[in-house]
């Protein structure tokens, strides 16, 4: 296994630069809709042309109990191996995703790994993939990080440590993006939330001026109505509102 290690492969070719060029370009242009797995799906379909050592790759993600949850993947051995190490608890996306650095993992599953003996024997002799590359998913800072790219290979010698140096590149396209779409989403949930909350105070305003107006109570009279009724009948203070003000003429 090796671990942080930097390896000095020389220059980037032209047909690297036009992948990562295209690969920016997709991903910009990931529907809104789309959120995270849609920014993955992208990051999967380049990582072939951008590693081109690997034969089979899978992006996973941290959930909050801990576990590793595929999102996406380029063929089904790499599902079944992300699966395999969330089985073992141990595995190249363990291993990059809690270390120290620049987070990658790179080994041989053929036999028994040292570093994955579990998951080096399932993945060797039930897939056939005999090496395996993981880079953790950046931001930096303290691990363990959120996620973490695959790579796997049929062949003992498919990866290479050029191999990683391109992966690390690509992780951390894809975690920028992420980061932009998780920050967004995130915006757009609150501005949503002080939209609704808006909304509500209006309604439930209209309300209140409604009761003064038909009842002739003070507005902290008309409140408690309002809150007394919502309680009563097990519904929300501002549906009670809407209702009263759309049915304002009944009164």
């Amino acid at each position: 296994m090796t671990i942080d290690s930097p390896s000095d492969s020389g220059e980037i070719d032209g047909g690297l630069v036009t992948a990562f060029v295209g690969l920016a370009d997709a991903l910009f242009a990931v529907d809104r809709d789309a959120g995270v797995v849609g920014v993955v799906e992208r990051v999967i379909d380049a990582a072939r042309s951008i590693v081109p050592g690997a034969d089979v790759v899978s992006a996973v993600l941290r959930g909050p109990d801990g576990r590793l949850d595929t999102v996406a993947f380029s063929h089904p051995a790499a599902q079944k191996a992300d699966g395999l190490q969330d089985e073992a608890g141990e595995g190249p996306s363990h291993t990059a995703m809690h270390s120290s650095g620049v987070g990658a993992a790179m080994g041989h599953l053929s036999g028994s790994d040292p570093s994955w003996p579990a998951f080096a024997e399932r993945a060797a002799g039930e897939l056939g993939l005999h090496a395996v590359l993981s880079t953790g998913m950046f931001p930096g800072g303290a691990p363990p990080r959120f996620g973490a790219l695959n790579f796997y290979s049929w062949s003992p010698d498919g990866l290479d440590d050029a191999d990683r140096d391109m992966a690390l590149v690509l992780a951390a396209h894809a975690a920028t993006a992420i980061s932009a779409v998780q920050a967004r989403t995130a915006h757009e949930l609150r501005e949503s939330q002080l939209q609704e909350a808006l909304r509500s105070r209006d309604v439930i305003g209209q309300a209140k001026g409604v009761l003064m107006e038909r009842r002739g109570l003070d507005a902290d009279e008309a409140f408690d109505v309002l809150r007394r009724t919502s309680q009563d009948l097990n519904v929300k203070l501002r549906d009670v509102a809407e209702t009263l003000v759309t049915r304002r003429a009944e009164l």
